[in-house]
């Protein structure tokens, strides 16, 4: 790293000010991709942010964990994305496994960052997931709800599990969510078409299906994925650890692990995940990047801590 990269990263502003005055590349990036922007924007300093513009940086560098954008909707910091959304930030920028600005603000969550990405334009029907399948899945979103709903998103789009977001709400006990997509909703299988009948089918729907999912690998494999587009690693690795036990030898189980510790920041046991799945599937593309991307986290993670 750089000396600015790390007066960035402790937060020394007034350091990082100082050797932006005396001729530090302001966009000189580390080996994973971040930029003096991403550490900016991921304190929420927003003198430093607009410095650091002013200076010609550019707006979206990428490294691995998404864009300076991403940062702000991360931290909720909607003040730095407006400043970004202002110097031409791409709010529909898809980074694989990470997906687009809009989903990772709805499952912060902000509420003003969506709003702020919404009205520069972001996609509300694009993403791994559908954001008002994500929104459905949050409890406390109905906001967001309505801010998706407003701007055009489709309500009639299930998940990977063929779940539509009124039934999501439902099973999350929302019920307010429930009676903002009553309106525009249709699900001719469920035949009390009410928001109580919307309620009681999904209990005994979500009841049906926590049955079936023990012994199905791949919707355990599919709910993992899930779980990790809502930010919830938790539950992400219990349900890729079910799927493991289940199927040992299957290469995508172990990287759903894998991908459940890279979010909760378990680089080291990542890695072994990785490794296993390398190990099952030789010479896939996908699982020699996640395993690249897991050694480099844990070497940057180890470095910071010695040089704490």
């Amino acid at each position: 790293r750089t000396p600015l990269l790390v007066a960035l990263l402790r937060g020394i502003m007034d350091t990082a000010s100082y050797l932006l005055d005396h001729g530090a590349d302001p966009g000189k990036a580390d080996d994973e991709g971040f930029a003096p922007l991403h550490h900016a924007a991921t304190a929420g300093d927003r003198k430093m942010v607009e410095l650091l513009l002013a200076k010609g940086v550019s707006v979206d560098p990428v490294c691995v964990d998404g864009t300076p954008l991403y940062a702000a909707a991360i931290e909720g910091h909607d003040e730095i994305m407006q400043i970004l959304l202002e110097n031409n930030a791409d709010c529909n920028k898809k980074i694989p496994g990470i997906d687009t600005p809009l989903l990772v603000a709805i499952t912060a969550p902000s509420v003003k960052c969506v709003k702020l990405l919404v009205e520069a334009g972001a996609d509300v029907n694009d993403g791994i997931l559908a954001p008002l399948v994500v929104a459905a899945e949050m409890k406390g979103s109905t906001a967001c709800l309505k801010l998706l709903l407003e701007a055009g998103a489709d309500p009639n789009v299930p998940d990977p599990s063929g779940r539509f977001p009124i039934e999501l709400a439902a099973q999350r006990g929302t019920r307010e969510g429930v009676e903002i997509l009553f309106p525009v909703t249709c699900i001719p299988t469920v035949h009390d078409w009410s928001v109580d009948g919307i309620i009681q089918h999904a209990r005994v729907s979500r009841k049906q299906a926590m049955e079936y999912d023990r012994h199905d690998a791949t919707l355990l494999s599919d709910r993992s994925f899930c779980w990790l587009c809502l930010g919830d690693g938790h539950e992400a690795l219990q349900d890729a650890l079910a799927c493991r036990e289940m199927r040992p030898g299957w290469p995508n189980a172990c990287y759903r692990q894998g991908e459940a510790l890279m979010l909760l920041k378990d680089y080291g046991g990542a890695c072994d995940a990785f490794l296993d799945a390398a190990k099952l599937d030789p010479g896939s593309p996908e699982i020699e990047s996640a395993l690249w991307k897991a050694m480099n986290s844990l070497k940057t993670s180890c470095g910071a801590t010695q040089a704490v």
